[in-house]
């Protein structure tokens, strides 16, 4: 079967992986409310396009953080790449190369810093968990700098592990024949070493008293720009933006921690407003679509990170998969602009879309003015009576 949209590389994955590790990828945290809201809130939000407009030409180049890409469509970091495929975060490196974007390497990669370094050039950005033990964080951030990584993306919505029940009714665990490569070598201190190795070495480092002072900490050992990711509120954003960050990522990280949160493209705007233009204001977590990205761009973010679709996608067809899933959004996206009247990425407007907060304000409006209206009629015909 040609695979002709993104969510089809899900269908096509979950019939190539084992149980195990297609639910690793796909499922989230609970109920998984947040999941589905992922999806579900960017089908409620409705296009205005414009017409009569020249789109022969359509420019989707932007600048992130200094670097020129080639759209506004990046790949989030997500773990293990070697489960989906032999190649791993290799394949996807060079996919994302290929189509001129960056990647962001996971701390939990099973592709090393210097692996994905040595497959060419690129712009690429190394994602941190700040764990308990401050040199090895230390040390990961050193090889990142080495390696030439670009910046470092903080997650910081992870102070516990969130509750996954197919991950415990899979009893997940780490295929043998794979291992954190970003650990390799380092000075892990004391660590027992058992069945599940390293993995619950991670476990046990989570740090639940990670806080703002952090990223001070950080930006002692680094001059490596340091995005935030895991933002919903306008309350952290005010905060990240007192604490130095150079960018906010409004994420859930993908549904897989808090249930019953907000879908990200419902949290964009709050966020973006509070953030005044001083940052620019990224988003992942549901992006399936070339229209996705074209809402989440008209709702203020600057560009958008993929993150299940590059998995599902080096699942199906390694390297070449990644590709075509990229030019797939890409395409979409771009068709999108010319429907709706824009030649580049500064012509998406809010004026563009229509969001359910713009339908009830009009609706209340609607209603007010009724209401108003009858009060009038009902005011003149007291008044008539009262002669």
């Amino acid at each position: 079967m040609e695979i002709t949209n993104v969510s089809e590389y899900e269908a096509a994955a979950k019939e190539k992986l084992p149980k195990m590790v297609f639910d690793y990828y796909a499922t989230g945290a609970d109920d998984q409310w947040t999941l589905k809201e992922n999806r579900e809130a960017f089908s409620r939000i409705l296009f205005r396009p414009r017409i009569l407009i020249d789109v022969s030409r359509i420019d989707l180049t932007t600048t992130v953080l200094g670097h020129k890409i080639s759209m506004p469509i990046m790949l989030a970091p997500s773990a293990m790449h070697k489960m989906a495929h032999p190649e791993g975060e290799n394949a996807t490196a060079r996919a994302a190369s290929a189509a001129g974007t960056i990647m962001t390497l996971s701390t939990f990669s099973t592709s090393s810093f210097e692996e994905v370094s040595s497959t060419g050039s690129g712009i690429r950005f190394f994602q941190l968990y700040v764990l308990k033990d401050r040199n090895v964080v230390a040390q990961l951030v050193r090889r990142a700098e080495r390696a030439n990584f670009k910046a470092l993306v903080l997650t910081v919505d992870t102070p516990v592990p969130g509750h996954r029940e197919a991950d415990v009714k899979n009893r997940f665990v780490l295929p043998p024949s794979l291992i954190f490569k970003n650990f390799e070598g380092l000075d892990l201190g004391k660590m027992e070493t058992n069945d599940s190795g390293i993995a619950s070495y991670f476990v046990n480092q989570i740090d639940r008293s990670l806080s703002w002072k952090d990223i001070k900490w950080l930006q002692t050992i680094t001059s490596l720009p340091i995005l935030v990711k895991g933002v919903l509120t306008q309350e952290d954003a005010r905060l990240a933006i007192q604490n130095g960050v150079a960018s906010i990522i409004v994420s859930n990280h993908g549904a897989r921690q808090l249930d019953y949160v907000p879908a990200t493209i419902t949290a964009l705007e709050e966020v973006v407003k509070a953030v005044e233009g001083r940052v620019p204001v990224f988003l992942d977590s549901g992006i399936r679509r070339g229209t996705d990205v074209f809402k989440a761009l008209a709702l203020g973010a600057s560009g958008v990170f993929v993150g299940r679709p590059v998995v599902f996608s080096l699942a199906v067809d390694g390297e070449a998969g990644v590709r075509k899933m990229l030019q797939m959004l890409r395409d979409e996206l771009e068709l999108t602009m010319a429907l709706s009247g824009c030649t580049s990425l500064k012509e998406i407007t809010r004026s563009h879309v229509v969001t359910p907060s713009d339908m009830n304000r009009a609706t209340s409006s609607f209603l007010k003015n009724i209401l108003l209206r009858k009060l009038f009629f009902c005011f003149l015909i007291v008044d008539f009576f009262s002669y």
